[in-house]
């Protein structure tokens, strides 16, 4: 008969052993067995920005996650799945901050691919699943990629000399934040650049339907550069403290990595009229310039 071999659990690894029909023990000692989550970086624009080392691990993984609520791609599920060659299960909020323990169950019995849009490591909730993978003792294993924090120097606008990001998150009837004025506040004093991050909403209940207890969802929505300028200008007009006024020199940056990749650099009083196409929309703020980073500012110019 042929020899049936099982996998457990020994230590942090699996261990491949088979038991005959007499009841004898035997175990591959020599063949330990690690499953690995993944945290695949894709890129940012479509399919194929992963890289070699990434589409290498998707296709050995046994599952496949895409987190979906705090960035997307450009191109729907379908595509992926097309180039992967695998089947790809979408991972939003509710899964991956409540029912995390499903994906790190799989990965202790195969190996699991969890991909992020840009880099894994740019939001804090991929930072805490990690953790809990490694102190349930699960090998994980990092494959990088270009976020919106490096690709953003397209726009002209050294690197280093970028303060603190900020996020603009959509105003409603009765919340207005503007917290994250302050900051950009402090980097124009240092004479830094600011990249604001702007909000999407991706499968998020409606206030009506938290209050009532039910899981109704709203469309998607994806801040555009205008709306987030409109939103400044109005912060600015309540502050009063010069940190981002109509005369505010900026840069519009639309679908980052992608071949409809749009930079316009302007006041914010011109680029509130600009029609930036499709999401996804990044603003920067800029700070004092140097005169090669203001050539290239110049010729992003309307």
């Amino acid at each position: 008969l042929a020899t049936t071999w099982h996998t457990a659990r020994w230590g942090k690894s699996w261990r491949c052993f088979s038991i005959s029909a007499g009841g004898q023990y035997r175990a591959r000692t020599r063949h330990l067995v690690r499953m690995v989550l993944y945290f695949v970086g894709l890129g940012l624009a479509d399919e194929r920005d992963i890289t070699v080392k990434g589409l290498e691990a998707v296709r050995k993984s046994e599952r496949v996650y895409l987190e979906a609520y705090t960035s997307v791609l450009l191109v729907p599920k379908e595509q992926l799945e097309e180039f992967y060659g695998r089947p790809v299960m979408i991972a939003d909020r509710e899964v991956v901050e409540m029912e995390a323990d499903t994906i790190l169950q799989g990965a202790q019995t195969s190996d699991v691919s969890f991909l992020v849009v840009g880099d894994p490591y740019g939001a804090t909730t991929h930072t805490d699943l990690e953790l809990r993978a490694r102190a349930a003792g699960i090998t994980v294993k990092t494959i990088h990629n270009a976020s919106i924090m490096n690709a953003i120097g397209a726009a002209g606008l050294q690197l280093y000399r970028y303060g603190e990001a900020i996020s603009i998150v959509f105003f409603t009837e009765t919340w207005r934040p503007d917290s994250f004025y302050d900051r950009i506040a402090a980097n124009k004093k240092l004479g830094l650049h600011t990249l604001c991050l702007l909000d999407i909403k991706v499968k998020e209940p409606s206030l009506e339907a938290l209050c009532r207890g039910k899981k109704i969802y709203e469309p998607p929505r994806f801040m555009t550069i205008n709306t987030a300028v409109e939103q400044l200008l109005e912060i600015e007009a309540n502050r009063g403290e010069g940190a981002c006024t109509p005369e505010s020199k900026a840069v519009g940056v639309a679908r980052i990595g992608a071949d409809s990749q749009q930079i316009v650099a302007g006041t914010l009083a011109e680029l509130v009229e600009v029609d930036f196409g499709a999401p996804l929309h990044s603003l920067i703020l800029a700070g004092e310039m140097h005169h090669i980073e203001l050539e290239a500012w110049e010729r992003h110019r309307l």
